[in-house]
């Protein structure tokens, strides 16, 4: 009995083995099979997504949360991902304006989220918002809060040790001068705003940031900018560029010089006396509250 289980199983293997080579006899010829081409004329690519809803001016984490983003289209409203970027879930749509050019979450409560509404780029196919938007509970609703006449803001700066007080960047009109534009301060949440930086009408905030060692310490950046039709069919930009430094500690070193384009600002959390700035040619001066 053992000697005929013995002869099936050898059988098994021989047979298993024959099968084998067969198939990738089969699939080797397969593979080498020239086909036509014209089977392939009818099939075109296309998009299955994500749609991005065209540039993206924001983004933002939650370092006590590694998984959860908040990303923001210039024209695509406010999408977050809990999932390491993975999958995302719009959660402004609800809004009058998808137009967003700044996102900022409370360092002291990554619930509490500030969106500027605005691109603040100058283009010439911008798109303009309706001021500033608070949420409490990490994007589930939204509250209105003001500067609706800024139409871009181009930043928002949360102070790490109390989610109430901010400063927001605001560009103004893009087309034209108006007086809501420079840097903003709210102490109260976004309830009030009170105007601490100022030039013309003709001069917006391009950028503000808060010391993250001394949130004594803030940075500004100033931008003259304007879109404006010459009336040949083409568009003409103007901009000029002033930096401010509001209580600048920096070993008691200031710059100057001419300026002519958007700057934009990094301070280490590490180390106190460094920071820096992105700009071709610029110019810095004092400010203090």
């Amino acid at each position: 009995m053992s000697q005929l289980v013995s002869v099936n199983l050898s059988a098994r293997r021989v047979a298993s083995i024959i099968l084998g080579f067969l198939l990738l006899t089969f699939v080797s010829q397969t593979s080498a099979q020239q086909f036509n081409p014209d089977l392939f004329k009818s099939l075109h690519w296309r998009s299955i997504g994500p749609g991005r809803g065209g540039r993206v001016r924001a983004l933002a984490g939650v370092p006590s949360q590694s998984n959860v983003f908040y990303m923001a289209q210039v024209n695509g409203g406010v999408w977050k991902t809990d999932d390491y970027g993975r999958t995302w879930n719009p959660i402004f749509d609800d809004q009058p304006t998808g137009s967003v050019g700044s996102i900022a979450i409370a360092p002291s409560d990554p619930n509490i989220i500030y969106v500027g509404s605005g691109e603040g780029l100058q283009r010439p196919d911008l798109s303009v918002g309706d001021g500033i938007y608070k949420s409490t509970d990490a994007g589930k609703t939204w509250t209105h809060l003001g500067l609706r006449d800024g139409q871009q803001i181009p930043q928002i700066a949360v102070d790490p040790r109390n989610a109430k007080v901010i400063l927001v960047a605001v560009a103004g009109h893009p087309y034209a001068p108006n007086e809501e534009r420079g840097i903003f301060r709210s102490s109260d949440g976004g309830q009030t705003f009170d105007k601490v930086l100022y030039k013309d009408e003709n001069v917006g905030g391009a950028d503000v940031v808060f010391d993250p060692k001394n949130p004594e310490v803030a940075y500004a950046g100033l931008w003259e900018a304007r879109q404006w039709n010459s009336g040949r069919g083409f568009q003409i930009n103007r901009q000029r560029q002033d930096m401010e430094a509001v209580e600048r500690r920096l070993a008691g070193r200031n710059y100057s010089s001419e300026s002519r384009h958007r700057a934009e600002f990094a301070v280490s959390s590490i180390r106190f006396d460094c920071a820096r700035l992105r700009v071709d040619d610029f110019s810095i001066r004092r400010w203090r509250r």
